[in-house]
């Protein structure tokens, strides 16, 4: 469709940093093409705020309203869509999905954040399945798209030879990505991760709702630390969802997430509009402008402390469902 396509056109130049458009226009038309084109956005939208006036006016759909296939969030007859990115699930819980009508987007913004944010220019060694076995998977999605190479394989298991295979190819520092729960696991089996090359990263991600585990940040950095060799001050934390198609970064401990200048953030008071004091706690809603073919403005069940412009991730509501590619992680990696 034109306006679809015309769209995109203003939001590739906007991410490049062409565009004359302000990241308040941009939103507002962005959430009008979608109020259009998808009816339960629509009767959402209208019932809280038929005419916002700005961004901070959007209003957050819920993350729970991707998981009804016969209402799906998309701006898009989803017979059209190229990929469809799913979230985690057990037996009787459904699943969200967000649907893509093209991915390019998707994987600008990826690689165009990691340039913006100066995150090291490293391809990650993930501790995933690839993309043919993962194809529904967001994040894995995401590390494809920034030219992963990937250790786990169809049987769920690190594949030993291949990671040593990757390390001894690697002539200085290496990036080793995965979620917090693979992380852990592979530090409690037999084939734990060997040490790697001085200078090297490592990039976790996901909590650990439903897993049954709650190992907080610093502790599992000081692991990192111990069994990898890698220094607090460079393990990279992602924030993201399936919901989103743009990713917030964290370094070290104590640091706040940043966002690519296509991404805002607030810290909401829970239920309502209102975004609390600087240093309160609240929960996070996300606006992205990269998400044209669903929702521009994301209701997370997350919470943080707002500092400034920027949050400090505390992470998921207690009474919030599991959810997360991390759970999906740990379930198959336990298998």
């Amino acid at each position: 469709m034109s306006e679809y396509r015309q769209l995109k056109s203003r939001i590739l130049q906007f991410i490049d940093g062409t565009a004359g458009d302000s990241f308040d226009d941009l939103a507002l038309a962005i959430h009008a093409f979608q109020k259009e084109h998808c009816p339960p956005l629509r009767a959402y939208s209208e019932s809280i705020c038929p005419r916002p006036r700005s961004w901070r006016e959007l209003p957050p759909l819920p993350t729970e309203a991707f998981k009804n296939p016969q209402q799906p969030i998309a701006a898009f007859s989803t017979a059209e869509a190229s990929a469809t990115f799913r979230t985690s699930g057990t037996t009787g819980e459904s699943r969200g999905a967000h649907h893509f009508l093209d991915l390019e987007l998707y994987e600008r913004s990826i690689r165009a954040a990691w340039a913006e944010l100066e995150l090291p220019n490293l391809r990650p060694i993930c501790l995933t399945q690839p993309p043919a076995l993962a194809s529904d998977s967001s994040l894995v999605h995401m590390f494809a798209t920034l030219g992963g190479r990937f250790v786990i394989g169809s049987d769920a298991v690190l594949d030993p030879n291949r990671l040593r295979t990757l390390l001894s190819q690697a002539r200085e520092q290496v990036l080793l990505a995965g979620t917090a729960l693979a992380f852990l696991h592979h530090f409690e089996s037999e084939q734990c991760l060997p040490p790697l090359p001085g200078g090297s990263w490592v990039l976790e991600t996901g909590g650990y709702k439903g897993s049954g585990r709650d190992v907080g940040k610093q502790q599992l950095y000081a692991i990192i630390q111990r069994e990898l060799g890698v220094p607090v001050e460079q393990i990279i934390n992602e924030y993201s969802m399936t919901e989103l198609s743009s990713q917030f970064y964290s370094i070290g401990i104590g640091h706040c997430h940043r966002a690519p200048g296509w991404m805002r953030a607030r810290v909401l008071r829970p239920g309502t509009d209102d975004e609390v004091a600087d240093g309160e706690r609240g929960v996070i809603a996300i606006y992205d402008l990269a998400n044209l073919g669903s929702s521009v403005a994301i209701a997370t069940r997350d919470l943080a402390v707002r500092r400034g412009h920027e949050f400090e991730l505390i992470g998921r509501d207690p009474g919030a469902l599991p959810r997360g590619c991390s759970r999906s992680a740990d379930e198959l990696l336990s298998q």
